[in-house]
C-alpha cells in the first residue's frame, strides 16, 4: 500500500511504456571502460547532475531502491527496483555490477518492457499496470539464475510476483510465469510484493513475501520450476508487528531471508516503517526456513507486537544530514564466511535521492548479526589493539518511537543522533569511575552505572562523513538495543 503511494505518486516519475513483449528481455548496456583508479570519494550523497537517463552509464551506486545482490564469480550482480531522481525511467529491473561492493557499472535491464503475465493478470482485475517492477529477488538454482519480481497497480493489493529465468546473470532472460498473486477483495492474505527466495539444506526451496495488509507469508516452492508447489496456494504468515488503537504501528514489508552455517541457524530481516523517513530492519532467527522465527526476547515473530533487534535505523554523525529510509535489505555472502547487508539510503538534505549502501555483518557471541555503522569501503578484517581504542568517539544508541500510520503520520525520519562517547586509557567511560569497559579482541563491553552493558565489536572502518579512515563499533546491549561508534 504505501509502495503505490509513494513511489508512484511522489518520489519517482515513471515513464510510460508498452504493455506486454516482455516475454524475453534485457536492455544490456555497453559499459565504458574502466578508470585507471576508481576514487571513493567521488560518491556522493546528492548526485543530480547525473541524475538524468542519458547519464545512466554515470549512476554507479545511484538511483539504487529495494537491492538484491548475489555474487558470480569475480562479480556482485546487483538488481533493484526502477527508479530515478526526478526524471522518467524506462521499466525492467535495473542490473548493475562490481568487484568490490564499492565501484558499480551499471549493465542494463532484465526485460525490455513489463512482462506479459504479470501485467495481464493485473489488467484482467480491472487495474492498470505501474510502469515499474519493484523489489527484485535473485536466486541462482543448478546452473539456472532465477529473476523474482514484482508489479502491482492503483488498486490496493491487486499484485503479482513474477519469475523470469536466464543462464547468465546479465540475461538475456525469459519470463516464466506468476509465483503467487493477490487481489482487490476483502480475502484474508498479504500483498504479493517483495519475494525473497532461500533454498534450504534440505533443497527445499521457500519464498518468504508480503507487505502491510496480513504481514509477512512463507511460500513453499517447486524447486524444479522456481514457481509455487501448489499453484493458487499462497503459503502461511510467518510474521506480523504490533498495533496501537488497531492500526499498524507503521509498515512491515521487504522480507530478506539467509542461513548461517556456522550458527545453524536461518535469520528473517524484515522492513519496517515508512520507506522515505522511519524505514528500519529488524531481524529474527530460527530452525526451519518456514519458521517458526523468533525476536531477541524469545517472542514468536507472528505475533502482534513490534520485534527486534532493529540492527539499522534512520542516523545522523555529526556534521553529516544524517540517512533515512535505511531499510527493504538485502543479506548475503562473499563465498568466505563474510556477511554483508544492502540496503538503499536516503540522505537528510534531500530525501528523494536513494543510494546504494552496502555494510559489513558482525555476529554477536550469542548469535545476532549486527550491521556496521558505516558502509563497506575495502577495510579488511584485523585486531584493533586496546590502546588504539582510547580516544574520543561518536556513539550512537539506535533508540526507536512508535508512530502509527503511514506516509502522512510518518513523516520524521526520527534520527537516532550521536553523542559523544569518551573511551579513556584508565579503563572509565565519560570520566566517571562508575563507568567501566574491557576489552577482549575483538570485542569491547562497556558497563554503565544505569545497568545496561554493551557489547560491541571493534573493527577498521571509514568514516563517510569525513572522507578518512578510522575504528568503528557495531553491537548490542543487555536489552538487544543495537549500539553504533566510530572513533573521531
Amino acid at each position: 500500500m504505501k509502495k503505490i503511494l509513494v513511489i508512484c505518486g511522489v518520489i519517482i516519475l515513471i515513464a510510460s511504456c508498452k504493455k506486454g513483449g516482455g516475454d524475453s528481455g534485457g536492455g544490456i548496456v555497453t559499459p565504458p571502460p574502466p578508470n585507471a583508479a576508481f576514487d571513493i570519494n567521488s560518491i556522493n550523497d546528492t548526485y543530480g547532475a547525473i541524475a538524468p537517463f542519458a547519464n545512466v552509464l554515470q549512476w554507479g551506486s545511484h538511483n539504487v531502491h529495494d537491492p538484491a545482490i548475489i555474487k558470480v564469480g569475480e562479480y556482485y550482480y546487483c538488481y533493484n527496483t526502477d527508479v530515478g531522481y526526478g526524471i522518467n525511467v524506462r521499466s525492467g529491473v535495473q542490473i548493475r555490477k562490481s568487484k568490490d561492493l564499492v565501484e558499480w557499472i551499471f549493465v542494463g535491464w532484465v526485460f525490455n518492457s513489463l512482462p506479459t503475465l504479470g501485467s495481464n493478470f493485473i489488467t484482467s482485475f480491472g487495474g492498470t499496470p505501474f510502469n515499474s517492477l519493484w523489489a527484485p529477488c535473485i536466486v541462482k538454482a543448478g546452473s539456472e539464475y532465477r529473476l523474482y519480481y514484482s508489479l502491482t497497480c492503483s488498486l490496493p493489493r491487486l499484485s503479482v510476483i513474477g519469475m523470469a529465468t536466464s543462464a547468465n546473470p546479465e540475461g538475456p532472460w525469459i519470463e516464466k510465469g506468476l509465483v503467487v498473486t493477490s487481489k482487490n477483495d476483502a480475502s484474508i492474505q498479504t500483498n504479493a510484493i517483495d519475494p525473497a527466495v532461500i533454498i534450504a539444506n534440505n533443497g527445499e526451496h521457500w519464498m518468504v513475501y508480503g507487505s502491510a495488509w496480513d504481514g509477512i507469508y512463507s511460500l513453499k516452492l517447486d524447486p524444479a520450476t522456481g514457481l509455487a508447489l501448489n499453484n493458487g496456494e499462497k503459503g502461511v504468515r510467518i510474521a506480523n508487528r504490533g498495533f496501537t488503537g488497531g492500526k499498524y504501528n507503521g509498515n512491515i514489508e521487504g522480507p530478506d531471508i539467509i542461513y548461517n552455517a556456522a550458527l545453524n541457524k536461518y535469520f528473517l530481516f524484515i522492513a519496517y516503517d515508512w520507506l522515505q523517513t522511519k524505514y528500519n530492519v529488524r531481524v529474527m532467527r530460527g530452525d526451519n526456513p518456514n519458521g517458526p522465527f523468533f525476536d531477541f526476547n524469545g517472542a514468536n515473530a507472528n505475533i502482534n507486537v513490534d520485534h527486534g533487534p532493529m540492527i539499522i535505523a534512520p542516523y545522523k554523525f555529526t556534521g553529516h544530514s544524517g540517512w533515512q529510509g535505511v531499510a527493504h535489505s538485502a543479506t548475503f555472502s562473499d563465498g568466505n564466511g563474510q556477511y554483508y547487508i544492502a540496503h538503499q539510503g536516503r540522505p537528510g538534505i534531500d530525501s528523494y535521492y536513494m543510494n546504494l549502501h552496502v555494510r559489513k555483518l558482525f555476529w554477536t557471541a550469542d548469535g545476532w548479526p549486527v550491521a556496521s555503522p558505516e558502509r563497506y569501503a575495502w577495510e579488511k578484517d584485523s585486531i584493533i589493539s586496546q590502546a588504539d581504542i582510547a580516544g574520543d568517539w561518536e556513539q550512537i544508541i539506535l533508540g526507536y518511537n512508535v508512530v502509527p500510520g503511514y506516509g502522512t503520520e510518518q513523516s520524521s525520519p526520527d534520527f537516532q543522533n550521536s553523542i559523544n562517547l569518551t573511551i579513556a586509557a584508565n579503563g572509565t567511560l565519560n570520566g566517571n569511575a562508575a563507568n567501566t569497559w574491557t576489552y577482549a579482541a575483538s570485542w569491547l563491553q562497556m558497563n554503565w552505572a544505569n545497568g545496561f552493558t554493551d557489547k560491541v565489536f571493534i573493527q577498521k572502518g571509514r568514516d563517510w562523513e569525513n572522507k578518512k579512515n578510522t575504528i568503528i563499533f557495531s553491537g548490542l546491549n543487555n536489552q538487544g538495543t543495537a549500539v553504533w561508534g566510530k572513533k573521531k
